[in-house]
Order: structure tokens, then sequence, then C-alpha cells
């Protein structure tokens, strides 16, 4: 399990991959976690959720959680897989609470009540590539995972198994 969440190459591609996809999800978790960019906040999200979407609280919660951190765990490269993992439901959630009912397309012009899908398909490919390939260079996930590789075995403990 250890080698599934850490292990990763040294590429930039994923780096790259992070960090665009931080950078996009932050300002989402920080206008529901905190009111950051005129956002309503936690209590003003999760009555919004509650209320007017009909989430229920533990799954309101998930979702500022994750979009929140998530952000932050995978600009750091810790535990890249679980949180583009967790990214994949979360897009696929929006899909079908928030935008398929207005198409494919992004609103560019304002003349659609609301948001398509593309750019939650686009996330969801970004979330799934990281799934794949770990974090990449400069991430804490491949420090761990050349740390742990380096760790000497510890006799004893075979000779019990």
């Amino acid at each position: 399990m250890k080698k599934f969440l850490l292990q990763t190459d040294n590429s930039y591609s994923p780096l790259a991959i992070r960090f665009a996809a931080a950078l996009v999800l932050f300002p989402h978790g920080a206008q529901k976690a905190l009111g950051w960019f005129n956002g309503y906040g936690f209590e003003g999200t999760m009555n919004f959720f509650t209320q007017t979407v009909h989430i229920p609280y533990p799954i309101g919660l998930l979702v500022i959680i994750i979009e929140f951190f998530g952000p932050l765990f995978l600009l750091a490269g810790f535990a890249t897989r679980f949180w583009a993992f967790l990214i994949i439901p979360l897009m696929i959630g929006i899909i079908f609470t928030s935008h398929i009912q207005n198409g494919f397309f992004m609103n560019w012009f304002g003349n659609q009540p609301g948001e398509g899908i593309e750019f939650d398909l686009l996330y969801i490919t970004l979330a799934i590539s990281l799934v794949i390939t770990g974090s990449g260079r400069f991430s804490v996930d491949r420090w761990l995972w050349k740390f742990y590789q380096r760790r000497p075995i510890n006799s004893e403990l075979l000779q019990a198994a």
C-alpha cells in the first residue's frame, strides 16, 4: 500500500498537473471554507448545501474539506494519489448536482443559465492522471518514497515473521 501511495518518478509532468490542479481548485475551497474570493464561508456554504441543494451535512463537509485541503496537499505533493482520487467523485457529484442540466460547454458568453460540464471533465482527467502517475518531482511523496527505500531492514522483524 505504501508503494502505491508514495512511489513516483522524478518527472516534471505530474508537478505541472499538481500545480495547475491546486491553483484552480484552491480558490473554490477558500470560498467555501473561509469566505475568500466573494464566497459564502463555511456556514453559508453548508446552509446552501443542506437547504438548497439538499446534500446531507457530512457530504457537504467532505466537499469543503476536499476542495480546501486537497489543493494544499497537491501543491506539496503529499498523499497526491489519495487527494486526486477524492477529487474524482467530488467532480462527478458537482456534474450531477450543478452542471449537467446546462449541457457540455462552459457559459463563456452568459447565454446559458449556468456552467456546463466541460471544466469538471477536464478536472476529472487531471485527477486520474495524478492517480496514475503520482506526485512527480519536488514532492513530499517522492521524498518519503526515497526515505522508505533507504531504510535498513530490521532483521529482528524478519526473524519474527
